[in-house]
C-alpha cells in the first residue's frame, strides 16, 4: 500500500464488512473506530505497520483559515500550530510503523487516507448536520495543510447511524446537507444506518 489509490481500494474492500459489523453491535464512537480498524486489517488487508488510530499530527504555522482560527483560541503561550487527530489513518510504508508525536513530519507526509468517524450514540438525540460538517471542514483543512507541504491524502468522514430508534438517527435533510458539504469540500462520505448504506469514496490517486 503505497498510493492513495491503494488505500482507497482497501477501504472500499472493507466497507461491506464495516457496514455489517456496525449493525451487529451498538456502542460509542470509540467502539466503531475499533470496528473500522479491525475490518481494514481483516478484510482490507491493510498492514498493521501502516494503520493507526487517533494519530496526533502537530502542524506548525498553519496556512488554512480553520486551523489558524483554532490556533488563535489557544492561550498565547501555546500558539503556533494546530494538532488534528484523525480517528483512523492509512499510511505509506515510509511511516516506518511510528505515529508518535515526535514523528509528526513523517506521519503527515506519508498519510494516504484519513477517516473521521461520527456515530449516533446520543440518548434521545441525533447526529446534527453542524457537527458532521465541522469534521468535514476539519478534514478539508488538514488536506490543505498537507498539500501546502507537498503531500496529499484522501479525507473521509464515516457516519455510523445505526441507532435502532429512528428518533435517534439523522433526518433525511441532515443527511442530504452533510453529503452536499462533503461534495463541496471534496471529502469522501460514507454512511450506514440499520437499513441503508452509501459511499462516495471512489478509487482515487491525487498524488
Amino acid at each position: 500500500m503505497e498510493t492513495i489509490c491503494d488505500a482507497s481500494l482497501k477501504l472500499i474492500a472493507a466497507w461491506p464488512h464495516i457496514v455489517a459489523e456496525c449493525r451487529l453491535a451498538l456502542g460509542s464512537e470509540l467502539h466503531y473506530q475499533a470496528v473500522v480498524y479491525h475490518c481494514l486489517r481483516t478484510y482490507g488487508s491493510v498492514p498493521v505497520r501502516q494503520l493507526g488510530m487517533n494519530v496526533k499530527m502537530w502542524i506548525a504555522d498553519p496556512v488554512s483559515d480553520l486551523f489558524k482560527q483554532l490556533d488563535a483560541r489557544h492561550h498565547e503561550d501555546f500558539r503556533g500550530g494546530f494538532e488534528p487527530i484523525p480517528d483512523v489513518c492509512l499510511f505509506s510504508s515510509r511511516v516506518g510503523a511510528d505515529w508518535r508525536r515526535r514523528n509528526r513530519k513523517v506521519t503527515l507526509s506519508s498519510l494516504l487516507l484519513a477517516i473521521e468517524v461520527k456515530a449516533s450514540e446520543r440518548h434521545n438525540g441525533r447526529l446534527r448536520v453542524g457537527e458532521i460538517v465541522k469534521d468535514i471542514e476539519k478534514l478539508a483543512a488538514h488536506y490543505q495543510e498537507a498539500k501546502a507541504r507537498g503531500s496529499l491524502f484522501l479525507p473521509v468522514v464515516m457516519v455510523i447511524d445505526t441507532a435502532p430508534d429512528a428518533a435517534e438517527r439523522m433526518t433525511p435533510e441532515s443527511l442530504r446537507d452533510s453529503q452536499a458539504a462533503a461534495r463541496e469540500l471534496a471529502v469522501g462520505f460514507m454512511y450506514v444506518s440499520p437499513t441503508t448504506e452509501t459511499s462516495t469514496v471512489v478509487p482515487d490517486d491525487r498524488s
